[in-house]
């Protein structure tokens, strides 16, 4: 990585091309050929800057920041050259899967802190979130291993649908209080994105998608990811923790620029002809 730049993490990271061949017609005896009319058009190239995000779906500010995000990008005016890709990370891989601790005896068992201050600091992120449209619940959360929920996210991935795992699996702990390491839980929230009951299944068994998960944590401490929510914009900047919408669309607008300049959009104007495609049909 060239240059990274990043923003002050909130407090709670301490926490925690088709080659087209023309094909001729069969020819008839004695019967002229039409004339091929040729049609042209402008075809632009498809070149996007990526945008990796990194975080854990036990993360209230991660959920946050992906909202504060959406906003940015949302006003950024070429948001259609943006790639996001999801990255998977576990702040805690020793929580077990079968919940034992509510979210706030958690943080007080094994981080140290005092009830008080507890209970005053999910205060302040359930009213963080709340500004941003979130619902935060976390005397319903279910405090589990969430490895499990990142397979889903990476099957989810492979269908293009990693934004949409990432929003039902954040909604699914902080809002609903569901158990993200349970396989019914897991199978409802990937019908609802549009992922198949088999497929789901089998990922959940699958130590491919296991070793996905450790991809992309190993991956994170290359880059220098030293607590979630972690964004990385075209390899050269970074910011760290949810920033307000205003300092990603800033960072948005600095990578963005930088990236033109390297990969200029390419427009084709293309005479089009009869042409074959790989699925067999020629017209």
């Amino acid at each position: 990585m060239s240059k990274l730049i990043s923003h002050s993490a909130f407090w709670l990271l301490s926490v925690f091309g088709i080659g087209l061949n023309s094909c001729a017609q069969d020819e008839k005896v004695n019967e002229p050929q039409e004339a091929t009319t040729n049609i042209k058009k402008e075809i632009n190239m498809e070149n996007k800057m990526k945008v990796e995000i990194w975080s854990d779906v036990m993360c209230p500010f991660c959920f946050i920041g992906k909202r504060n995000f959406e906003t940015a990008l949302e006003q950024f005016k070429d948001k259609e050259h943006i790639e996001v890709v999801w990255k998977s990370f576990q702040l805690d891989p020793s929580i077990p899967e079968v919940a034992k601790d509510s979210y706030e005896d958690y943080l007080i068992e094994n981080k140290g802190m005092p009830r008080a201050q507890v209970k005053g600091m999910l205060d302040n992120v359930t009213q963080s979130a709340k500004q941003v449209g979130l619902e935060y619940n976390f005397d319903k959360a279910v405090m589990v291993n969430s490895l499990s929920a990142h397979k889903l996210l990476q099957l989810a991935k492979t269908k293009g649908l990693g934004n949409e795992a990432e929003e039902v699996l954040f909604r699914a702990f902080f809002t609903e209080g569901k158990n993200i390491a349970d396989l019914a839980t897991l199978t409802a929230l990937g019908k609802e994105i549009g992922l198949e009951e088999n497929e789901i299944q089998s990922a959940m068994k699958d130590e491919k998608y296991t070793e996905l998960v450790k991809a992309d944590i190993q991956e994170a401490r290359q880059v220098g990811v030293q607590g979630v929510p972690f964004f990385v914009l075209d390899r050269k900047y970074a910011v760290s923790g949810a920033q307000p919408a205003q300092a990603f669309l800033e960072s948005l607008t600095q990578a963005y620029t930088e990236w033109r300049e390297k990969n200029p959009e390419i427009k084709l104007k293309v005479t089009e002809g009869q042409s074959c495609a790989p699925d067999g049909t020629c017209e």
